[in-house]
């Protein structure tokens, strides 16, 4: 089985304001981009599931043109609240790394 991390070339996580946590997916050449495309890193309803979020608030931007996918979605708690476990968002990637493709 492939795994996104083995054809990702650099995936990362990070803030999108307060209230939101966006990942960059990046991918070394087409046939790679189309296909993480083409897997569940695209669909909202399964990546709602990894981070239990509502599918309806997952928003998905693959980037063809720079063969990148860029997934946001709501973070579960407003940053820097008591709840908050990563501030910065910066190890919320993590969980995609094992996604196959």
């Amino acid at each position: 089985m492939t795994r996104l991390s083995d054809v990702a070339t650099h995936v990362r996580s990070k803030n999108a304001g307060p209230f939101w946590l966006t990942i960059d997916v990046f991918l070394p050449d087409r046939p790679s981009f189309d296909r993480a495309v083409a897997s569940a890193l695209t669909d909202a309803a399964e990546l709602g599931k990894i981070y239990d979020v509502d599918p309806a608030g997952v928003l998905v931007f693959p980037i063809p043109d720079l063969n990148v996918v860029k997934v946001s979605f709501p973070r579960p708690t407003t940053q820097g609240s008591p709840e908050d476990r990563d501030m910065h968002g910066g190890q919320q990637f993590v969980p995609l790394l094992d996604l196959p493709v």
